[in-house]
């Protein structure tokens, strides 16, 4: 049966406005809709206000409601209003009617929950939830009707018995709730149950009985889920059940959320979930740490007494002995790393527990000031935001949570409670316990260094550690790093949850004690990496200080992210020590690096007496190749290239190989212009300046990060591009005059330059691509402006492929390029593709539509870009000839490849119309209901007849014949939805979809004639609705949430 309102409310949905971002039209469209809907509204209220002053001044002739005013001071004080009684037997003959239904017939149950709300709703009468005493009242809602208070056992009893009967009919219902599959119609079952036992009982008393229902499955759960703790167990075994526990528990937790949260009160919701679950979860944990604690404590006792017996010199290894005349909170045993472990994760369970549950719950709170508890993950709200909250649902909050200087306790989650016998151990045992990972980590470095031939170090790649939020850009993450940092890093990483448990005084010390050995463990791994760092160049490899670098700013990351975890309100760093000596370690890797390749440049690599032997009357290998030198330098750049982009972080790697570019370059461009080459040599100088341009070129690629720098270098100040360009402008200045023809000089410059022709060439000269526009003459460059001044597509994709990482933006902005220019010959090619691979037909398919439907996204948002997509799909359709299918959207899924952007703008069309199909569906599913109804057998004649006369009953079967909605009416209804929907539908749509429709009535207009009574978009809409209707499935999934 329906509990709702007996009328829906009807107001406009902005959860269309979320997924675009509508321009000035659709906003004018939007707002008017909007006002439309208040103006309705207010209209609605100003006509039930009138409704209610005619019905009260007909039914009470002495009362007269002149104004509003008066209308609503009569509506807050109704519960204070007295009404005519009615007899004692009618009450009498009413109740016995209804007993011997349930008792004498089967299945009267609904039908008489259904009556009992019917007469709450229509005729104000209320039923008494709690009976004190020998009393029984019926106190009426309205001064219009009332039953007088007639103190009788009989009736008593029998209003106790039909509660009983009804109340074992409910949780009998409740209780079978776990046999449906569905979740929301497990919601919808429980909801319902739930609020017609708050009809008839006290909400304490539902709230207990739901929480014996629920603990029963929930026994049953941690039974299977929690495994008792011996010494045999598996440890990691026991982690992953109780892991798997922890999240069945939350879902369960979050279906009662949300079948209570919108009919209790926040304070009895948030009761429920804490006592229900939350306490019993957090017994359970007391429970296993209670006997995991004894046997520690046991087995630590053993050792000790077997210790003493063997030596007496070893009593001081061990940590405490408690007698047993020691109090138990104070014993006190060793745990193993693997056991810390164990209790971290365990922990870790908990907190991901407590954030999921603090989310939910910050969802019902959203308006009310939430405060963190020190003990618990909810604060306490102020009491005037609970009154907010509570306006649809007044009756169930209590009187004391509106008075002012009371508050009310949200959310308590002691599950740290239970891990206080186990905070102690944990503190003693945690410090040494990473101490000597690291050191046994450190200890079995140095033996492998000891032994190994090479001074290579053994490395890893860098794991994804922080799922949940990576607060490190992807462009700072470092690729490779020491393999014995990695160890030890992980570790910590195990033993972080320890440490982000603190809350009382408890875990204070296991913080402390965490920092201690985290400090100390950063200070052991800096000191060798500085003892590797010594190392080079004497006997480590250049890769090494890579690595190191690497693995230090690895390091770094890892303790700013401990400290943004665990400072909560302090802004105090907690790791500032570390942090800034890794800082500093940083800083002199990054320039040691830069200044080694550039002294080996100057020093080794750029030394070549034969080749750089300028004055020479003999040629240079006859002119045909450039110095040996520069072939050395071309190749430690593209080592020093392949290191850097395997081992760093993207940006610093890329700052460290443009950093040593344009310092070589410097050095390039001094020695060339002060060489003084003889005839001979000319050649070579030329080829040799020629060679570090083109070079230079091909590396450029790789150390800009944007077409912009680029191109536009002099832009960004203090830039080592612009730089780079300034020194490649020297070298082609040099070139030109060293080696540009005596008589071609002669002839330019005997007269002079024009003042005039100088002016007007010095913007060109300050070019930075001046050089590069030079060369292209004679290699084909693509670091070139096409006539738009812009980087062609070619120069785009190149520009990505010489990127150390992915660069989302520059990958999106070469996508974008040309209007989509690469992406047009995506669709195309995948076409082609499918054509010539035959063979694994299914496959190729699958392939085939992921990349037309991840194409058809990456434009879909694109809502500063609209023209692209339009472009994009046009063209596509055109070559497809799809224009039929756009026409007529096909009702299902086609597996052709043709067809896959079909369906892409079918789901767009169709999510866009969503809410105006479930609208339809509401109001169809009403008038089927009245006509079901209709159908269903009605109240009995005598328990109709039964009814007291004075309660002016009207069975609700009179009032649907009278107001039941034809089909004829119902179409129209719908109808009417369409047209006054459509508006803000098409206004919300995203602009690449509206301008892709523009773009194909302009296409089509000439091939279908329907398309001058409506446009293409708006026949679309219709259509997609229509064929929602026409397909049951799709209607299915629609009215899901409904």
């Amino acid at each position: 049966m329906d509990w709702g309102d007996e009328y829906s409310h009807n107001s406009f949905d902005l959860h269309c406005l979320l997924n675009s971002f509508p321009g000035d039209l659709e906003f004018k469209q939007i707002f008017s809709d909007i006002d439309e809907k208040i103006e309705q509204n207010a209209a609605s209220l100003e006509h039930c206000i009138k409704e209610i002053q005619s019905e009260v001044n007909k039914q009470c002739p002495d009362v007269r409601l002149q104004t509003t005013a008066d209308c609503f001071e009569l509506l807050n004080n109704y519960n204070s209003s007295k009404s005519p009684s009615i007899p004692h037997g009618d009450l009498i003959n009413f109740l016995k009617t209804l007993q011997d239904l349930l008792k004498n017939e089967q299945n009267q149950e609904e039908m008489i929950l259904n009556l009992l709300w019917d007469l709450s709703c229509q005729c104000s009468i209320s039923f008494p939830s709690t009976l004190s005493g020998t009393s029984f009242h019926f106190l009426s809602r309205t001064s219009l009707h009332s039953v007088e208070d007639h103190s009788s056992m009989d009736v008593i009893s029998i209003w106790e018995d039909i509660r009983l009967h009804l109340r074992r009919f409910l949780v009998s219902k409740l209780q079978s709730h776990n046999e449906i599959n569905s979740l929301q119609q497990k919601v919808l079952l429980k909801n319902e149950c739930i609020q017609q036992l708050l009809y008839l009982y006290p909400e304490s008393e539902v709230i207990i009985k739901y929480q014996s229902i629920q603990s029963k499955p929930l026994a049953k759960l941690l039974q299977n889920c929690f495994p008792s703790y011996s010494r045999e167990s598996n440890l990691d075994i026991m982690v992953h059940g109780y892991q798997s526990a922890m999240l069945k528990l939350y879902s369960v937790i979050k279906e009662d959320f949300n079948t209570l949260h919108e009919i209790l009160a926040p304070s009895s919701t948030v009761k429920f979930i804490k006592e229900t679950y939350l306490d019993t979860i957090t017994e359970e944990m007391a429970k296993f740490l209670a006997n995991f604690c004894e046997l520690q404590f046991k087995e630590s006792a053993v050792g000790v007494i077997k210790t003493s017996k063997r030596s007496s010199r070893h009593r001081g290894a061990v940590h405490a002995l408690v007698t047993p005349e020691c109090p138990q909170k104070e014993r006190n045993f060793l745990l193993s790393l693997n056991e810390l472990e164990f209790l971290s994760q365990l922990i870790k369970s908990f907190l991901k527990l407590e954030k999921n549950v603090q989310e939910l719950f910050e969802e019902m709170f959203l308006s009310l000031k939430i405060l963190r508890n020190k003990s618990g993950i909810l604060g306490t709200p102020s009491q005037e935001a609970i009154r907010e909250k509570s306006r649809a649902n007044e009756t169930s909050i209590s009187s004391e949570h509106l008075l002012p200087g009371k508050e009310a306790s949200l959310l308590d989650f002691g599950w740290r409670n239970a891990f206080k016998e186990v905070s102690l151990p944990v503190a003693y045992c945690i410090t040494t316990a990473i101490e000597d990972f690291s050191i046994k980590v450190l200890r079995q470095e140095q033996n492998e260094r000891s032994s190994a031939v090479t001074y290579a170090m053994n490395l890893v790649n860098v794991q994804q550690v922080w799922q949940d939020g990576c607060v490190v850009p992807e462009e700072d993450q470092p690729k490779k790093i020491a393999k014995f940092c990695s160890d030890i890093m992980e570790k910590l990483d195990t033993m972080l949850p320890l440490a982000l448990a603190c809350r009382d005084d408890s875990f204070q010390e296991i913080r402390a004690n965490f920092v201690e050995a985290c400090c100390k463990v950063a200070t052991a791994v800096l000191a060798r990496l500085q003892e590797r760092g010594k190392e080079f160049p004497s006997r480590a490899p250049l890769k090494n200080l890579h690595t190191l670098l690497s693995t230090a700013v690895y390091v770094f990351q890892h303790f700013m992210q401990y400290d943004n975890l665990m400072k909560e309100n302090s802004k105090k760093p907690i790791f500032l020590v570390p942090v800034q000596g890794y800082q500093e370690f940083i800083n002199t890797l990054q320039f040691q690096v830069t200044d080694y390749c550039v002294r080996v440049c100057a020093t080794s690599i750029l030394q070549d007496a034969e080749s750089h032997h300028w004055d020479d009357y003999k040629a240079f290998y006859e002119g045909e190749r450039c110095s040996f030198s520069l072939q050395m330098w071309h190749y430690f750049f593209w080592a020093l290239h392949h290191d850097l982009w395997t081992t760093l972080p993207p940006k610093l790697a890329q700052k460290i190989l443009a950093e040593v570019l344009e310092k070589s370059l410097g050095l390039l461009a001094s020695r060339y212009a002060r060489a003084h080459p003889s005839y001979k040599r000319t050649p070579q100088i030329r080829l040799d300046i020629t060679t570090i341009l083109i070079c230079t070129e091909n590396m450029l690629w790789s150390v800009c990060t944007s077409v912009q720098k680029l191109l536009n270098p002099h832009e960004y100040i203090d830039d080592k591009i612009f730089k780079i360009h300034t020194h490649c402008n020297n070298l082609l200045t040099t070139l030109v005059i060293l080696t540009s023809p005596l008589t071609e000089l002669y002839q330019t410059f005997q007269h002079g330059i024009d003042d005039s022709a100088l002016d007007s060439l010095k913007p060109f000269f300050r070019q930075p691509l001046h050089w590069s526009s030079c060369i292209s003459h004679f290699y084909p460059s693509l670091l070139r402006t096409s006539s738009a001044g812009q980087l062609t597509t070619e120069g785009h994709l190149k520009l990505l492929l010489a990127q150390p990482g992915c660069n989302w933006n520059l990958l999106l902005e070469t996508l974008l390029h040309q209007n989509g220019f690469l992406l047009r010959i995506l669709l195309k090619s995948s076409k082609c593709t499918f054509q010539e691979q035959s063979s694994d037909t299914e496959n190729n398919m699958s392939q085939v539509s992921s990349l037309v439907e991840a194409i058809f996204k990456v434009l879909y948002y694109c809502n500063f870009s609209p023209q692209i997509f339009g472009n994009v799909f046009v063209s596509y359709m055109e070559e497809e000839q799809l224009w039929d299918f756009v026409y007529n959207i096909p009702v299902s899924t086609c597996m052709e490849s043709e067809l896959e952007v079909i369906r892409c703008l079918r789901l767009a069309l169709t999510d866009a119309v969503k809410d105006v199909v479930e609208q339809i569906i509401s109001v169809m599913t009403s008038g089927r209901h009245s006509e079901t109804s209709l159908n269903k057998p009605g109240v009995p004649e005598r328990l109709h007849e039964s009814i007291p006369k004075e309660w002016n009953y009207i069975p609700k079967e009179t009032k649907w014949k009278e107001s039941s909605k034809g089909v004829t009416r119902l179409a129209a209804e719908a109808v009417s939805i369409v047209i006054s929907k459509l508006p803000t539908v098409i206004a919300c749509l995203p602009p690449p979809i509206k301008y892709f429709y523009f773009l194909s009535e302009r296409k089509m207009s000439k091939n279908f004639v329907d398309l001058k009574k409506a446009s293409l978009l708006v026949w679309n809409l219709i259509v997609i609705i229509c064929r929602i209707f026409e397909d049951g499935n799709t209607v299915e999934l629609l009215t899901v949430c409904l």
